[in-house]
């Protein structure tokens, strides 16, 4: 499928409801130049297409007693399809792990996991992850500090 071909208004679309997901369409349509019933149907076709998948509220993890981020890099015995699945859908069940992604490198996996304190994270690590079929290494690195964290995609740079 061809990707949905988005043109300078449609930028500036979502690079308002990056910022701010609760506009009133009569708001975003002021913000992007638009009437209210053309920026509607925008960004419902930006909806149906895929390019917008959700909206979301961002929850500031240490006011809700989350305030670890632990980055984790996970290698499997054997890089086949079956040990690829077995360990994505095992990991898709655990409300810790925020991110994952399937690597190159050293790694085969890089987790992002946010917990409570490092007694959560060693809950984690050995009830959870450890027991994944085909888990061969696990290397955990703890943030000291955000230094930056962003959701808004830079539409500006494309």
């Amino acid at each position: 499928m061809a990707p949905f071909k988005l043109d300078r208004i449609d930028h500036r679309i979502l690079e308002a409801l990056q910022e701010n997901a609760r506009l009133s369409n009569v708001d975003l349509a002021r913000q992007v130049g638009l009437s209210p019933s053309p920026c509607l149907r925008r960004v419902r076709a930006l909806e149906d297409a895929g390019v917008i998948r959700r909206y979301a509220t961002l929850v500031d993890q240490a006011e809700v007693g989350l305030p670890v981020s632990v980055f984790v890099s996970v290698s499997l015995e054997r890089q086949i399809e079956t040990a690829l699945e077995t360990f994505e859908e095992a990991i898709q069940t655990r409300p810790e792990v925020m991110e994952c992604y399937l690597m190159t490198g050293t790694a085969d996996y890089m987790l992002r996991v946010v917990v409570s304190d490092l007694a959560a994270y060693e809950v984690f690590l050995k009830e959870h992850l450890t027991r994944i079929p085909g888990v061969s290494s696990i290397q955990s690195s703890f943030a000291l500090k955000q230094v930056a964290y962003r959701v808004a995609l830079p539409l500006d740079t494309v």
